[in-house]
């Protein structure tokens, strides 16, 4: 009997042990998430920026995109605790690059005046700007205007707390499949190298946007609607050693591919918006948008299959509906109506009490989680 006695003790040690490590595991998860939230403001019946803030609090999202420098919504986040990508228009472009003395009285207004009450984590200069196309003009703007305010706010020993990068989209990617043989295309090349160049000495990532729902609207054929909303149950696509369940972590590897293929070095990429339409649009359902969203929360608090060790910093499109976008669609990706009530049932990090019993131990172990 004693014997019997000592293995139920030694078992039941080793279950709460092994019960313990997968719960710290899942709080470590929870603190590493990486989840924000792009704050657009083209909509006409939208929230005053300090409501907005209180917003973002009260639902503990803890990041935030603004695309430009909004007084009011900076002067709200002061004290907040929110880390903040703030935006340079493309309108600003040309006047950052060509005058240095433009660049730091932009940091100076922008930066400086609301630092560190305002957690300023990046400034992306430019959004989308593409060397080929509509926005061509633009691009030769886009690494001078970078590195005007990189060098304004280095004069300030900022530099390693505030990076300053850009934006880009994934039609520069020529080849995202297989993801390893992720490639920029060659008319783009001449404009993207030199960035990624000035990314790896500044030490500051690329921000990428990612849709899925614009990969699979436009090839619905050849991608199945699963594999773009993360419920897959299988792998779908196998690259060597890495395997591909979802298309998020598919073009997300083909960026990090695209990075590596250049032969520069090392950068990080952030996502800096992704989300899913629930109007508007082919595919573009109530449904899907709150399976999309929601399985884009829970997987940030991990990395890739090619660059695992690390969670993927990942903004969602969008905060609100805005209903003075166009086309359509673009009105549709909020995760919030513009009366602040949510549009979906999940949470984005809502802190959390959790309760385990051992009862050979006859103990309690409150555990808090603050994702």
């Amino acid at each position: 009997m004693p014997s019997l006695f000592a293995r139920n003790q030694r078992f039941s040690l080793a279950t709460f042990l092994l019960l313990l490590e997968l719960l710290i595991g899942y709080l470590r998860m929870a603190a590493d998430a990486q989840i924000g939230i792009c704050y657009g403001m083209m909509g006409n019946n939208l929230p005053p920026a300090n409501e907005v803030i209180d917003l973002y609090r009260s639902n503990n999202i803890r990041r935030m995109r603004l695309y430009d420098p909004n007084e009011a919504a900076l002067q709200a986040l002061r004290n907040s605790g929110i880390e903040l990508i703030l935006g340079v228009p493309n309108s600003d472009l040309q006047g950052l690059a060509t005058n240095v003395d433009t660049a730091r009285q932009w940091v100076q207004r922008n930066v400086l005046n609301f630092w560190p009450s305002v957690k300023i984590k990046y400034v992306a200069v430019g959004n989308e700007v593409n060397p080929v196309g509509g926005s061509s003009w633009q691009a030769q703007y886009v690494l001078p205007a970078v590195q005007n305010v990189y060098q304004a706010i280095r004069a300030q020993g900022l530099h390693d707390q505030i990076k300053v990068t850009t934006v880009i989209d994934t039609t520069l990617i020529g080849n995202s499949f297989p993801p390893s043989q992720g490639s920029f295309r060659g008319d783009v090349r001449s404009y993207l190298d030199p960035i990624i160049g000035y990314l790896l000495y500044a030490g500051a990532p690329l921000l990428v946007n990612i849709y899925p729902y614009f990969s699979y609207s436009g090839n619905p054929r050849d991608i199945s609607l699963p594999y773009a909303l993360f419920t897959s149950p299988n792998v779908m696509v196998w690259d060597g050693q890495y395997g591909y369940q979802n298309l998020f972590d598919a073009i997300l590897d083909s960026v990090h591919a695209a990075i590596d293929n250049t032969r520069i070095g090392y950068v990080e990429v952030v996502v800096s918006e992704s989300g899913w339409p629930s109007d508007g649009g082919f595919a573009a359902t109530y449904d899907n948008a709150r399976v999309y969203l929601e399985n884009l929360v829970r997987r940030s608090s991990r990395g890739s299959p090619r660059r695992p060790s690390k969670p993927t910093e990942t903004y969602i499109f969008a905060l609100f509906d805005e209903n003075n976008k166009s086309p359509e669609i673009e009105k549709h990706f909020g995760l919030f109506n513009p009366n602040k009530q949510k549009k979906y049932p999940f949470g984005f990090g809502t802190k959390r009490n959790e309760e385990v019993v051992i009862d050979d131990f006859n103990a309690t172990i409150s555990l808090k989680s603050d994702m």
